[in-house]
């Protein structure tokens, strides 16, 4: 399956057959598979799965989605996590429950797919009008994340502190060194900044 060109409708009558697939994706027609995901990819999906879903969870009208099918210009793919607005955004959810239509921000983890996430998944999302695109590279201990604007990506650039902002949802911050660090607590922190106990108790 994996190098197979194919339609969208061929590409999603063949997944079905094979549940053995944990991830395929088609993009500009040509398919790409995962049968296997290594802990150096779980860990940090598993961190930035939290983090988005604990943002998801104090927000209103949001949800995070992990591994989620997202349709996008005669493209399936499916990003590690996505957020977006359930009602009023840039998606929706199809008939058969997948999102049609670009999410407002999108996150993938890069191990192995370095070059496949910053460069074809990359211009996919460019061109379907995805907001804003983080991707997280493991081994190079690196966290680029870009934002939509005139039609091309512009990157985000950490504050002094080290966190990172969405434009796109304001209350969205991401401590780098802890996340490059696999450190969920001090990924959550950041997050919830009001949360933390003051100092002295």
């Amino acid at each position: 399956m994996a190098g197979d060109r194919l339609t969208r409708a061929e590409f999603e009558r063949r997944w079905e057959l094979h549940p053995e697939i944990k991830k395929a994706e088609l993009i500009d027609g040509l398919v790409y598979t995962e049968m296997t995901v290594s802990r150096s990819h779980g860990k940090p999906h598993t961190i930035l799965v939290a983090a988005l879903a604990s943002f998801a969870a104090r927000a209103t009208g949001i949800e995070a989605l992990d591994n989620a099918t997202v349709r996008l210009r005669g493209n399936d793919l499916q990003p590690d996590v996505l957020v977006r607005r359930t009602a009023g955004g840039t998606s929706s959810v199809s008939d058969d429950d997948c999102i049609e239509g670009p999410p407002e921000f999108v996150a993938e983890i890069a191990v192995s797919s370095v070059s496949y996430d910053t460069h074809l998944k990359k211009e996919a999302y460019r061109r379907a009008g995805v907001c804003e695109y983080l991707v997280w590279q493991v081994y190079e201990e690196r966290v680029d994340w870009w934002q939509l604007k005139d039609g091309e990506y512009v990157a985000i650039e950490a504050g002094e502190d080290g966190i990172i902002a969405s434009k796109e949802f304001p209350e969205l911050r991401l401590d780098v060194d802890a996340l490059i660090a696999e450190d969920l607590a001090g990924v959550l922190a950041a997050l919830n900044p009001h949360e933390q106990p003051e100092s002295g108790e």
